[in-house]
C-alpha cells in the first residue's frame, strides 16, 4: 500500500508524563513503553463524541477507549492503577485543550456566578510528587494495600449507581412494610459492596516471615478480624486517599471578595469540554 501523503499531518505527542505508580501495579503487557516517558496525544473528533455517550461514560468504556487512543503505549487502560488515571486524564485534557481549565461556580456568600481558571500543570506536578504508602502495621501484622484498577473502580461505580437508583425507587413506595424490607435489603447490598471494595485494596498480610496472598484466606481473616483491626486499615486507606487528593484552589468572588477553597473535580462529564 502506498504511503499516505497526509501522514505528516497526523497527531503528534503533545506532552510526556511519568506514571506516579511507576507501573508496579500493572499486569505484564498492560503498558508497552517507558512509564517515565509516556507520550500523550490530543483527542480526535471521534474521541470527543465517544465521551458524550452517557452509557459508555458510566461504564468506563468511553474513558478506556480515549486513553487507548491518546496514550497508545497503554495497551490495557482497564488495568491502569487509579493512582495514575487522574494524571493521565489531566494530561489528555492539556494535550487537547491546553493548560487552562475554566470552571464556573456560585459564591457561597452572595450567590454571584464566578468563572475561574485552573492551571492543570499544577495537578501534573502534584501527582509527580505523591508517595503511595502501601504498608500499615496492625499489632503483629503488616498489611500491604494496593490501589484499585480502573476496571475495578468502574465496576464499583456502576454497582453504586444501580444501588442509588434502587434507593430512589424505594423512597416512592407507598407500603411501609414493603419500603422497610426493601431498604433493609438495599443496606445489606451497600454494606456488601463496601466490604468488597475494602477487600480488593488488600494485597497481602504478613506475620513475621509468612506472607499471606491467598484471596480466600484474606477474606476469611477480614470476616473474623476485630473491629479495631479493620478500623486501623480503613484509617490508613483514608489517609493515603487524602494525600493523593489535589489541594484546593483559593478563589475570590468578584462581587463580594469572599474567599473560598475549591477542590478540583476530575469529572469526565465536564472535564473534557473545550474552553
Amino acid at each position: 500500500m502506498a504511503s499516505n501523503p497526509l501522514q505528516k499531518y497526523f497527531r503528534q505527542p503533545k506532552i510526556f508524563i511519568s506514571l506516579p505508580s511507576q507501573g508496579i501495579y500493572n499486569l505484564s503487557g498492560a503498558i508497552d513503553g517507558d512509564v517515565n516517558k509516556l507520550a500523550v496525544y490530543g483527542m480526535t473528533g471521534m474521541d470527543e463524541i465517544i465521551l458524550k455517550t452517557a452509557d459508555a461514560l458510566l461504564s468506563g468504556e468511553s474513558t478506556a477507549r480515549v486513553v487507548r487512543s491518546c496514550c497508545p503505549e497503554i495497551a490495557d487502560p482497564w488495568d491502569i492503577s487509579m493512582l495514575d488515571m487522574d494524571l493521565i486524564l489531566t494530561a489528555i485534557r492539556i494535550a487537547t485543550y491546553g493548560n487552562e481549565l475554566d470552571s464556573t461556580r456560585l459564591c457561597n456568600n452572595c450567590g454571584a456566578e464566578n468563572t475561574y481558571s485552573i492551571n492543570l500543570s499544577e495537578i501534573i506536578e502534584f501527582y509527580s510528587q505523591c508517595f503511595y504508602n502501601n504498608n500499615v502495621k496492625v499489632g503483629d501484622l503488616t498489611v500491604t494495600i494496593r490501589p484499585l484498577t480502573y476496571k475495578q473502580s468502574s465496576e464499583f461505580s456502576v454497582k453504586n449507581f444501580e444501588l442509588q437508583q434502587r434507593l430512589a425507587q424505594i423512597n416512592v413506595l407507598q407500603d411501609e412494610v414493603e419500603r422497610r424490607d426493601s431498604s433493609k435489603k438495599l443496606l445489606e447490598s451497600l454494606s456488601a459492596m463496601r466490604y468488597e471494595i475494602f477487600s480488593a485494596t488488600i494485597e497481602s498480610v504478613a506475620i513475621g516471615a509468612t506472607v499471606v496472598t491467598d484471596r480466600q484466606h484474606i477474606q476469611e481473616w477480614l470476616s473474623n478480624a476485630d473491629k479495631d483491626v479493620t478500623d486501623a486499615i480503613n484509617k490508613h486507606i483514608e489517609k493515603v486517599k487524602l494525600a493523593w487528593t489535589p489541594p484546593p484552589q483559593t478563589t475570590v468572588c468578584e462581587s463580594c471578595q469572599h474567599q473560598e477553597d475549591v477542590f478540583i473535580e476530575l469529572d469526565q462529564s465536564n472535564f473534557f469540554v473545550g474552553a
